[in-house]
Parts: structure tokens; C-alpha cells; sequence
């Protein structure tokens, strides 16, 4: 499992994820919050409500959340692709 550690909030729905195994990468998460109750996420006072769960994953204060693992691969994937 690839656990976060840290976050750092960025601007336009970014946000830089630091691994415990070292790597670390910024991620846009608007094109997940355009569904659901996800689209609150879209009001930057909710969004900026994130935090790191005891799992190791993102977790908001409306449910939303996303498992470590995940995180993982598309934070890997920026980097395939950028």
C-alpha cells in the first residue's frame, strides 16, 4: 500500500501528494467532482476541507474520498504522461 503523508493544497483543485515511500506529485482532482455529491467539492471552502485519512488516503468533510492505492496511480500516471 502507498500511504500519504503530507498534502499541500495548490491552486486550481491541485493538490501535491508526498508518499511514505518518498515520491511525491501534484494531481488536478477537478475532473473527479463533476458528478454527485462530489460537485461540492468544486466550492473552494469545501475543497480546501481535505485531509489525510487513517487508511492513508484523501477524505473530505461530505464523504468524498479516495483510497491510497489510487492516489497512487494517478499520481503516477501525471508523471507517464506529462
Amino acid at each position: 500500500m502507498h500511504r500519504l503523508i503530507n498534502i499541500r493544497i495548490l491552486d486550481d483543485y491541485k493538490i501535491q501528494l508526498f508518499f511514505e515511500n518518498g515520491y511525491n506529485s501534484e494531481v488536478d482532482f477537478e475532473p473527479f467532482f463533476q458528478k454527485g455529491f462530489a460537485r461540492e467539492l468544486l466550492n473552494k471552502e469545501n475543497f480546501n476541507n481535505v485531509s489525510i485519512e487513517s487508511a492513508g488516503g484523501l477524505s473530505w468533510e461530505n464523504g468524498f474520498d479516495f483510497c491510497p492505492n489510487f492516489l497512487y496511480e494517478i499520481a503516477t500516471k501525471v508523471v507517464e504522461h506529462a
